[in-house]
């Protein structure tokens, strides 16, 4: 927006919403007005002021379990902080090949870790076996090679699946069984919540999960993730670790009350079903276009498809933005917790019609 309030061309030229990322929506009501609330006097800074701790305590409460809370500003910082209280810079990070750490963190793991590398391992709809752990595990025991020391699970994952509780339970005790501890880059793992229809206890700490990155941002929030450490023992200095990155807010309550408000009223909950919702609907629309194929199964609130290429150049010059690099290809269309369903019948009008002028 310019100073005369004038929004810019490229701006004004964009649908009024898009389906590229949920990142791209705004912040939800109550999000909103929990960050004016806080904006009132002064209160003490750095996370000691009593939003950050009743945001801690209602995480706790949440997962049912002492925990540590940490509140970070993205979730890049938070996994790549995470996974380096983790390890060594000499260990390993096992995660699928298409994981987020993987292709999308521009190398913040390895960089925060000082050097632990990541091994990467295949699995269809972007899931990790067992099997698959056990195979990169038992690759290599020489000196020459990194020891492997963590596992990295996608919750839900990079292709918009979800592992079930059986899944994650079985990974989590093959973990255990290999010495390897079990972080989870959670994202969207209200999402998955939401889908599963579990509690957030049932797909994290009882799997074995030791610590999780619970993504706010993606779900209504302005700014700030979530670093749940079950296993307590591995946030020591983990405060260090947030100032020492630039991830320490001086003005933590405009992360932390958000949090607050929105797991007293489940609204975290909320907008991730209805995305998920919209999702679900944008998916029986498009089963519905000839040409048009879903290349995994849509469990969360994103959808890859593929459709003839100059359909998807038509699509960008009408002005939809989405992306096709992430994934193993197609296009991704992604829901949020503010998508409407004018928006989705618009979307899927406009896909029909690029199609059917290329098939």
């Amino acid at each position: 927006m310019s100073d005369k309030g004038i929004m810019p061309m490229e701006y004004r030229d964009m649908k009024s919403q898009q389906f590229a990322s949920d990142n791209y929506s705004g912040i939800c009501e109550r999000a909103w007005l929990a960050m004016e609330k806080a904006n009132s006097g002064h209160t003490l800074a750095y996370g000691e002021d009593p939003w950050t701790q009743q945001a801690a305590d209602k995480l706790r409460e949440l997962f049912e379990c002492d925990c540590q809370v940490f509140f970070v500003f993205n979730g890049t910082a938070g996994n790549s902080l995470a996974l380096a209280s983790m390890c060594q810079s000499y260990h390993g990070i096992i995660c699928h090949e298409t994981a987020h750490i993987e292709t999308d963190e521009c190398g913040a793991p390895e960089f925060f870790s000082n050097g632990a590398k990541l091994l990467i391992g295949p699995g269809a709809y972007g899931k990790l076996t067992p099997d698959t752990v056990t195979s990169i595990v038992s690759r290599r025991s020489d000196i020459h090679y990194p020891r492997p020391r963590v596992l990295s699970l996608t919750q839900a994952t990079e292709l918009g699946t979800l592992y079930t509780p059986a899944e994650l339970g079985e990974l989590g005790r093959t973990s255990k069984s290999l010495g390897l501890r079990v972080h989870m880059d959670g994202a969207r793992f209200a999402n998955a919540v939401a889908s599963i229809g579990c509690s957030p206890r049932e797909i994290s700490v009882d799997c074995g999960v030791d610590v999780l990155c619970f993504g706010g941002t993606k779900n209504g929030m302005a700014v700030g993730d979530a670093v749940i450490f079950f296993d307590t023992s591995l946030a020591e200095d983990f405060a260090w670790r947030c100032k020492q990155a630039g991830q320490l807010a001086s003005k933590m309550r405009f992360i932390s009350a958000p949090w607050t408000a929105m797991l007293e009223d489940g609204s975290w909950l909320t907008n991730a079903r209805h995305a998920n919702r919209c999702a679900q609907l944008l998916e029986t629309n498009l089963r519905e276009i000839p040409g048009v194929e879903l290349l995994f199964p849509r469990q969360a609130n994103a959808l890859f498809v593929t459709m003839p290429e100059p359909a998807l150049k038509q699509l960008r010059k009408n002005g939809w933005h989405f992306y096709t690099f992430i994934g193993v290809g197609g296009a991704r269309f992604m829901c949020s917790w503010d998508t409407t369903e004018e928006s989705i019948a618009r979307l899927s009008r406009d896909i029909a019609e690029a199609v059917e002028c290329y098939c």
